[in-house]
């Protein structure tokens, strides 16, 4: 069955939610749809009362690793956590409460390519079982290729099933972000949702233009149940209109609201 995975985007410290394929080193290019005044913390007490295991917190950019470890603290073993996670760092994140560990860029060189032995060397490190591989991506002619270095740089690797094989030997789980449609609330990527859900030998969570709770619905359809959603801009905790937060918590456990 299709879940609803809960998220923390963190930029300076603070819980946001962007236009993701406005992330840049060009502060005047990014999209911010919200900025919390509350701690991170809040919503990750939230999502821990509400038994939302799973989720991720991601770090955009610098700045970030306090309230990254503050929410860990507050839901330990409750997390995924991403940006800027490599070889280096990662036993740290899991020691502080991560369950797992998300890697992108790290896996690539400068130029794109994609580098196996990165992947396998942390795999060996934390074990297989606690590296999330996130292939955010854009679209492109033949397909999707996955982004890197805040969805600005495209990289050599395909999002399909002949990589998804590849990576899973490394491997627990898959974040996919579509950086076109991230936090405009304008639908999801149905055929990229689809393809995720064709392979589906493993746990992958899709991110991206998820505007009402209708969306838990069409991924459950196109993916048969393989594939979970993540609903970040169009949420009313984070300041949306589409979404009520209570109804995805209920949407896990079998519930539906009465409008």
């Amino acid at each position: 069955m299709t879940k609803f995975r809960p998220c923390i985007d963190l930029r300076e410290g603070k819980v946001v939610q962007i236009v993701g394929g406005t992330l840049s080193d060009e502060a005047g290019d990014l999209i911010t749809n919200y900025v919390s005044d509350r701690p991170v913390s809040w919503f990750a007490e939230k999502y821990r009362e509400d038994g939302l295991k799973g989720g991720h917190v991601i770090m955009l950019g610098t700045g970030n690793e306090e309230a990254a470890r503050e929410a860990l603290s507050a839901y330990p073993q409750g997390f995924h956590v991403g940006g800027g996670i490599d070889s280096r760092n990662a036993e740290d994140y899991l020691s502080a409460g991560a369950s797992h560990v998300i890697v992108t860029s790290a896996l690539f060189d400068e130029a794109g390519v994609f580098q196996e032995e990165r992947l396998r060397q942390l795999a060996t490190m934390v074990g297989r079982e606690r590296v999330v591989v996130d292939l955010s991506c854009r679209a492109v002619e033949e397909g999707w290729k996955v982004a890197m270095n805040r969805w600005q740089t495209l990289t050599d690797l395909e999002v399909n099933a002949v990589t998804f094989d590849r990576l899973a030997e490394f491997s627990a789980e898959f974040l996919v972000h579509a950086a076109d449609v991230e936090g405009k609330c304008e639908g999801i990527d149905e055929k990229l949702v689809t393809v995720l859900g064709e392979w589906g030998k493993a746990p992958i969570t899709y991110a991206g233009g998820a505007r009402d709770i209708g969306d838990l619905d069409r991924v459950q359809v196109l993916s048969d149940g393989k594939v979970d959603l993540t609903i970040g801009s169009a949420l009313d905790i984070f300041g949306g209109t589409g979404v009520r937060y209570a109804e995805c918590a209920n949407w896990n456990k079998g519930l539906k609201m009465e409008d």
